[in-house]
């Protein structure tokens, strides 16, 4: 009798036990369930949007850090999550049509259409413009290197996260205000910074020509090997052209991005005799611990490094 009383306390000992994990466990996926299901197209919107949204969201990105965002093949896992999605976002300007890969996942997905929860960051921007042959008049992506830029992206990001979950509007204007006050913190550090550079040495080259909005905002003259990721990159005839424009110059500087396959500007560095100064941030932010592995870690090094390339 006493074995079977002590066998009868073990067993609901551990139906207790189990079923206190099992309410946990469940307590815990109800809490995940009830947050935003949130789509970024990249990187850099991934930490603008994760900055705005906090513990509300739950984000996922579809081309992960250090990817090319321009022509990006989906997962069978990016098709599930952006089809359970509350919302999604994208960049717009021509950054994601390589491939017609986002229009692709959206259709599958079920998220084309006026009543889908879709929202462009870019909105308000002013685009500019790729000048390559063939592409004239298509819109360069590359906005969000000009602070500025950043800014309405996360005005547009608040406002979007707010019109799907008006119940946590409080929470989503409380932390786009703290971002864009750092946001607009850096934008005048970079104007201060960078007028320690002479005009005369603004000039700089990269792989990708991603530096048109960065250079109108912060009064620079940016070259380049290729205009855009999507089209050939590092064919003879544009290495001979960026060498013949930094004799003819004297440009002052090679960046390399942190992005980019190294061969092409390594190549440009021996036609010409002049060191590659540094590596800069354009389509994805670091990874996780590393060197701007935040949007605003990003855009501080550049700046650093930009500024340390042109006056050393």
């Amino acid at each position: 009798m006493r074995k079977r009383s002590k066998f009868f306390i073990m067993s609901l000992t551990l139906f207790v036990i189990l079923a206190g994990c099992s309410n946990t466990d469940s307590s815990e996926k109800d809490t995940s369930e009830d947050k935003l299901q949130v789509i970024t197209t990249y990187s850099i919107l991934y930490d603008i949007v994760k900055n705005v949204g906090g513990d509300k969201i739950e984000l996922h990105s579809l081309a992960p850090i250090g990817s090319n965002p321009h022509e990006y093949e989906t997962l069978p896992l990016d098709v599930q999550k952006t089809t359970d999605a509350d919302i999604v976002f994208y960049n717009g300007l021509n950054l994601e049509a390589g491939n017609s890969w986002f229009e692709k996942l959206l259709s599958t997905a079920g998220k084309s259409g006026d009543s889908a929860p879709v929202y462009k960051m870019s909105e308000g921007v002013e685009p500019m413009f790729l000048t390559t042959e063939g592409k004239e008049g298509e819109e360069d992506p590359h906005a969000w290197l000009d602070i500025q830029n950043g800014i309405k992206y996360t005005e547009n990001a608040r406002d979007a996260l707010i019109e799907v979950d008006p119940e946590h509007k409080e929470e989503y204007e409380k932390n786009a205000k703290e971002y864009l006050e750092q946001l607009e913190a850096l934008h005048q550090e970079a104007i201060e910074q960078y007028s320690k550079i002479p005009k005369e040495k603004r000039i700089f080259v990269t792989s990708e020509g991603a530096f048109k909005y960065f250079s109108k905002a912060y009064d620079f003259e940016a070259a380049y090997i290729w205009e855009i990721n999507q089209e050939n990159q590092g064919t003879p005839a544009q290495i001979t052209q960026v060498v013949d424009k930094i004799n003819d110059q004297q440009i002052q500087g090679l960046f390399l991005e942190t992005s980019i396959d190294a061969r092409s500007m390594e190549t440009v560095a021996r036609e010409t005799g002049m060191a590659i100064k540094g590596k800069v941030f354009t389509d994805s932010i670091g990874k996780p611990g590393e060197d701007g592995d935040t949007y605003i870690k990003m855009m501080k090094w550049n700046i650093d490094t930009i500024l340390k390339g042109l006056t050393d």
